[in-house]
């Protein structure tokens, strides 16, 4: 079940997040800009958290939503894991852990 509610986010991004990712599209600059726009959560959250600013971060956790960002938090496995550095990993972690509970 968790996989599909997951599955279900990344389907389509909504005005504010496709304008978040124009704000941050530099961090994005692998991606040609006519695809820039459709990039899933899971790797918004990722590059967000990598390369971006705090302000951006704390943008992101505001526009996913806390309950969104917990679900891909638990999705992310092996490959998917290396990802992330691993202090910025960890951080995420402890947030998860911290505000799980909360209406946040």
């Amino acid at each position: 079940m968790r996989l599909n509610i997951i599955t279900s986010i990344n389907v389509m991004n909504s005005p504010e997040v496709k304008q978040f990712i124009r704000d941050n599209s530099s961090l994005f600059w692998y991606i040609p800009e006519e695809k820039k726009e459709d990039i899933s959560h899971e790797l918004l959250v990722e590059t967000i958290l990598n390369y971006g600013d705090l302000n951006s971060v704390r943008q992101l956790f505001h526009i996913i939503g806390f309950k969104n960002l917990s679900l891909l938090h638990s999705g992310i496995q092996g490959r998917k894991k290396l990802n992330y550095y691993p202090e910025i990993y960890h951080f995420f972690s402890l947030l998860i852990k911290k505000y799980e509970n909360s209406n946040f």
